[in-house]
């Protein structure tokens, strides 16, 4: 027989053991759904940019598909090249000057590596490569759907994106004080 009938389990969840390996000790993942609302926010914020320099004439034609049987095909096509060129830019760039989109730094949401360090200028890039599949008009939001799923489901609750590079969504004031201090 035990001689407490208490015990602790660290790290403590699941998810936490399962990181436990590499991540710096107290660190937490961030819930799916402060990442949801993070890439709400960011879809508004960016959504907002376009509205307010492209009117509505630019959604018109991003959301008319049955014009690509016309002669306004050009102008469907190019709607959807910028959307999601200028989505691409925004992920990476806000994660090269921030360590984070806006989204995720208004959620305290970190996006580092799998030991708990920042990432470099370089995998920015990659990463909002990654992230602009939820933006794509009409199915976006299945696949974001479904990567939710698939993130409950992984026993360390990292979404597709952050397993194929290799970083974790962190809450920034469970990291270690020098990965802390390195993002904005």
């Amino acid at each position: 027989m035990a001689d407490s009938p208490v015990s602790i389990h660290k790290p403590g969840t699941m998810a936490q053991a399962a990181v436990a390996a590499t991540a710096p000790e107290g660190m937490l993942i961030a819930p799916v759904w402060k990442r949801v609302v993070a890439l709400a926010l960011d879809a508004f914020l960016v959504t907002l940019i376009l509205a307010l320099f492209a009117r509505m004439v630019f959604f018109n034609y991003l959301m008319a598909i049955d014009l690509l049987i016309t002669s306004q095909a050009p102008y469907v096509i190019g709607s959807w090249a910028i959307h999601l060129t200028f989505y691409w830019l925004y992920f990476k760039y806000t994660g090269r000057s921030y360590g984070r989109s806006l989204g995720q730094r208004a959620m305290r949401i970190a996006i580092v590596h799998d030991d708990g360090s920042l990432l470099g200028i370089d995998h920015w890039g990659r990463r909002a490569a990654y992230k602009v599949k939820y933006v794509v008009p009409f199915v976006g939001v299945f696949l974001g759907i479904w990567d939710i799923y698939k993130t409950w489901q992984h026993e360390t609750k990292r979404s597709p994106v952050d397993l194929a590079n290799h970083t974790v969504a962190a809450v920034d004031w469970s990291l270690p004080i020098e990965t802390r201090n390195g993002l904005r």
